[in-house]
């Protein structure tokens, strides 16, 4: 029996539950429904989870759990990439592995890409394109990426999204919502872990990725941010032949950062270009706020005179001011080795539960800094050092802003680009500058007058609307309106006990009946026979003979005696 809440009822949503459910039991993953509480609420899921050995037994959870995710597709694989920028709610092996996510599947033919594109467009292939490669470049669970040549002659790549995909998205998203529910509300701390928030962000960030115009404006937004900057090459988009469903940009020929042999043959500076682009990626999170969320290898091409060139800014992140002065803080508080300011900084601005054993969160900390006591400072891996940071603080029930997460991967990445082209790379000695611009901004006279007037106009907008609020409150109360909602938390479980205790006790005294009832009537020795005994004490024997043993095989696959 399916009890997912708020999910469509439609045959497709059944089809695909019944097939995520049945992909889970065959990765040997069951466990992990029992893990988060929901092994009692989906009923359904017990008989396949446990119903033969699964695939890959000899594997890891946390490897079974991503070829998981690639076995379902499109929206379990973004969700995965998501769930590996989320230390904070995630084991970290379970975020090393989902790291390794490959989000790569069969092209799809040809024919099929030009129906899209041309009903992207709104007009014939032949009106837009001179020439398109008919074999992808690069396949991916959102669109794949061809080759192909302008009418005016630029050649381009052609980035287009699948057909179907969006309406696969939305029927995995309700089904993931309807989960989420169930987790919050039968799931241990489901008030930190919060995952239908997370199922929230997953949706908003999963729907901008499939509409390919807002890759095409991060591009250009990042490209304005660093105008004038000659180390740095964004390529061009052509918006004539870009839709929400297909994005045709410049094609740019150069070296991948990974491949540190071609960059040696082409005579250009490993070192020089892990300075640059330690300073581009620390200058888009510290002064603009705004980053590229998948720098991996792939995404990042050397040009001629050490020129970086990013690419695919399907994926960004986004900080705003009160998150970048966390960052900045904490980051200062670590580097000078600051026990007591860290643990302010991390209550006041950190989203921290109102039980937090503040004395336990300072023992931690310190012994946080002090592991990293003895390591010179350009040995320290910064994006290493937030990720455990992340993992300690939500130990002590603190939530982190996701952005934040999802910039410790990509400093994570960056930080391993820059020490494969230069093993003495120091990204703290390229972080410090900017963290002393940073912090002086944020406390300049300028900055600290404009907080103070904000702050003001706050209290003045309170105080004019505050006679206004008053005046509401007692008029209910005059109408005897007024009313107080009290929520009552942790009694679902109790509740859930109480019901089931109740229904054994019933179901007790039925046996107990039907036990008494055909030994009164097996005394009496009247009425109908069978086989010698009296048949309403036979058929009552056998009744409760048959009830208490599905009872007791109940009680046994419940796990619970």
């Amino acid at each position: 029996m399916f009890r997912i809440v708020n999910i469509n009822r439609n045959v497709r949503s059944i089809r695909r539950y019944r097939q995520i459910i049945t992909v889970i039991g065959g990765y040997g993953l069951g466990h992990l429904l029992e893990y988060l509480n929901l092994g009692q609420v989906v009923d359904f899921s017990r008989r396949v989870l446990r119903r033969r050995p699964p695939k890959a037994a000899h594997l890891s959870a946390p490897e079974r759990l991503r070829l998981a995710l690639e076995e379902l597709g499109t929206t379990f694989i973004k969700l995965g990439q998501l769930l590996s920028t989320r230390a904070d709610i995630i084991p970290a092996s379970f975020v090393q592995e989902l790291t390794h996510l490959q989000d790569k599947i069969p092209c799809i033919p040809f024919e099929e890409i030009k129906e899209q594109i041309e009903h992207e467009l709104g007009v014939p292939l032949e009106q837009r394109f001179l020439y398109v490669e008919p074999e992808a470049i690069a396949g991916a669970s959102i669109a794949q990426v061809h080759r192909a040549t302008l009418v005016t002659g630029e050649d381009v790549v052609v980035k287009v999204r699948r057909p179907g995909v969006v309406e696969a998205v939305e029927t995995d998203i309700d089904i993931l919502m309807g989960v989420a529910l169930l987790l919050e509300r039968h799931m241990a701390r489901s008030d930190i872990y919060d995952p239908v928030g997370v199922v929230r962000e997953f949706s908003y960030t999963i729907r901008r990725e499939m509409d390919l115009t807002r890759e095409g404006h991060a591009i250009e937004k990042i490209r304005d941010n660093f105008k004038g900057d000659a180390t740095l090459y964004f390529p061009k988009v052509y918006w004539e032949a870009t839709s929400k469903g297909v994005l045709t940009t410049e094609y740019v020929e150069g070296i991948k950062v990974s491949d540190t042999l071609a960059i040696e043959e082409a005579g250009l500076d490993h070192r020089e270009i892990a300075a640059r682009g330690a300073r581009v990626f620390l200058k888009m999170v510290l002064e603009h706020g705004f980053f590229h969320g998948d720098p991996h290898p792939g995404n990042v091409l050397i040009l001629k005179d050490n020129v970086i060139c990013l690419l695919d800014f399907g994926m960004v992140g986004r900080l705003d001011p009160a998150v970048k002065r966390y960052l900045t803080d904490v980051l200062v508080a670590v580097i000078n080795r600051d026990v007591e300011g860290l643990a302010y900084v991390i209550v006041e601005a950190g989203d921290a539960a109102e039980t937090v054993n503040m004395q336990a969160l300072k023992k931690a900390l310190a012994e946080f800094i002090d592991s990293y006591f003895e390591i010179p400072l350009k040995e320290i891996e910064v994006g290493r050092m937030l990720m455990e940071f992340i993992d300690l603080i939500s130990t002590h029930r603190i939530k982190v802003h996701p952005d934040l997460t999802m910039l410790v991967k990509v400093l994570v990445v960056v930080e391993g680009m820059g020490r494969r082209l230069d093993p003495d790379f120091d990204m703290v000695g390229h972080l410090r500058p900017f963290l002393e611009r940073e912090f002086r901004r944020q406390r300049s006279p300028g900055r600290l007058f404009h907080e103070m007037e904000q702050g003001i106009e706050g209290y003045l907008t309170l105080a004019r609307n505050l006679p206004r609020d008053v005046r509401e409150i007692l008029n209910k109360v005059n109408r005897n309106k007024f009313r107080i909602d009290l929520e009552h938390r942790g009694l679902d479980r109790f509740s859930k006990e109480l019901d089931r205790s109740a229904n054994r006790l019933c179901l007790s005294l039925i046996i107990a009946a039907l036990l008494i009832g055909s030994s009164i009537a097996m005394q009496g020795n009247r009425g109908p026979m069978l086989w010698g005994l009296p048949a309403f004490a036979f058929f009552g024997y056998t009744c409760a003979g048959l009830v208490g043993i599905w009872w007791m095989i109940a009680i046994l696959r419940s796990g619970r005696l």
